[in-house]
């Protein structure tokens, strides 16, 4: 790897003009989901980082959906190709118990924010671990299409039409794993919303969790990446399916398909930024001064200009207006948008980095049957 002595814009921002050059790497690979999303952290933050920065050379990998597994098997062959990883608050909460997740000072690592807050108060509550450092509040929701004749004018209005299959007949798409989806089927099967995360802790309450999911297992496709609900509601192969709201945004506002949402229980979560344990000193001085450049207030706000995400810091809320391209208010389209907010599950991080595993295996077994 080539190294170069820099001293970069924002450390200069950070130390002040006497501070020491910084060895930094000019090679970064930073691991993210892809897609409006992976677009959006482009536009917002890398591009203009790499205007400052013509030195150094980026490259993409598209599998935080499966970080954790990956991060374990370089771990274990002692080979940590990934620089910088975007995850969810829970995926992050695992990688740090397990060491695999470098633990950050966030005063130190961090920018204060723009209105004088300190770190800690301006992310507040989104710091769940002390290896994630947050960048957006998002959700799990469903999108379905508008222009479904066999449902005679009828639309989904709440979480368990999905379990309905004779008012709104046709194919769902569900995400093949436990979160969300164990959720969704306790509550509609009757479980007060407050007592969902108990009953999963029982076999009888997973065991209701996956009866109620074969109800409807017939008329699922089932999707891996953020990318495929919107393809398949687009396509015309499902009528109804869960994504990530900002996916559905996209293709509802951007690319104007005939869906709309439904933000009933959506699972309202978190993501954000780990540092891989095991990076050399070269590496680890560019993440820091990309993370110090990318987490400030300004460029959280500005990804909110290209996907109906909440920005993690509370000073970024205000700068949140319009979108880049579209000139729509996209306070409306937030997750955390009362109107969108009036029900929703608040998702449990530290829960499911305690029961992912093994919640895993029984859902992949189900699958399999």
């Amino acid at each position: 790897m080539k190294l170069k002595l820099l001293m970069s814009a924002t450390a200069v921002a950070a130390l002040g003009t006497t501070a020491v050059a910084q060895e930094m790497a000019d090679e970064m690979t930073i691991v993210s989901w892809g897609g409006a999303y992976q677009n959006s952290q482009l536009r917002a933050y890398v591009e203009p980082y790499l205007e400052m920065h013509p030195e150094l050379d980026v490259t993409w990998d598209e599998r935080s959906g499966e970080a954790v597994a990956n991060l374990r098997a370089m771990d274990e062959a002692g080979n940590i190709t990934w620089d910088l990883v975007d995850v969810t608050a829970a995926d992050a909460m695992r990688l740090c118990d397990e060491g695999l997740a470098m633990e950050v000072d966030f005063e130190e690592t961090l920018a204060p924010g723009d209105d004088g807050s300190s770190v800690e108060d301006d992310f507040g509550d989104m710091l769940v671990s002390d290896c994630f450092i947050p960048q957006i509040a998002y959700s799990t929701t469903f999108g379905y299409r508008t222009d479904v004749e066999e449902w005679g004018g009828e639309v989904p209005t709440e979480i368990c039409d999905i379990f309905d299959t004779e008012t709104f007949p046709g194919q769902r798409s569900l995400e093949q794993r436990p979160i969300g989806n164990m959720e969704w089927a306790l509550y509609c099967d009757g479980v007060a919303m407050e007592d969902v995360y108990d009953m999963l802790e029982t076999d009888e309450g997973v065991d209701r969790a996956l009866a109620k999911l074969d109800t409807i297992k017939d008329d699922v496709v089932w999707w891996t990446a953020g990318a495929d609900t919107p393809q398949l509601l687009a396509d015309g192969e499902v009528v109804i399916g869960s994504t990530y709201n900002g996916r559905l945004f996209s293709l509802i506002e951007e690319q104007d398909q005939p869906v709309a949402m439904l933000w009933d229980a959506q699972m309202y979560d978190l993501d954000g930024w780990i540092i891989p344990e095991g990076l050399d000193d070269a590496t680890l001085a560019r993440v820091k001064d990309f993370l110090y450049f990318a987490t400030d207030t300004q460029r959280l706000a500005d990804q909110a200009q290209y996907i109906s995400y909440g920005p993690a810091r509370a000073s970024s809320a205000p700068l949140v207006t319009t979108h880049a391209d579209l000139g729509i208010e996209m306070a409306p389209h937030m997750p955390t948008n009362p109107e969108n907010a009036s029900n929703s599950f608040v998702y449990a991080y530290t829960w499911w980095a305690d029961y992912r595993d093994d919640l895993d295996a029984r859902f992949q077994a189900w699958l399999a049957q």
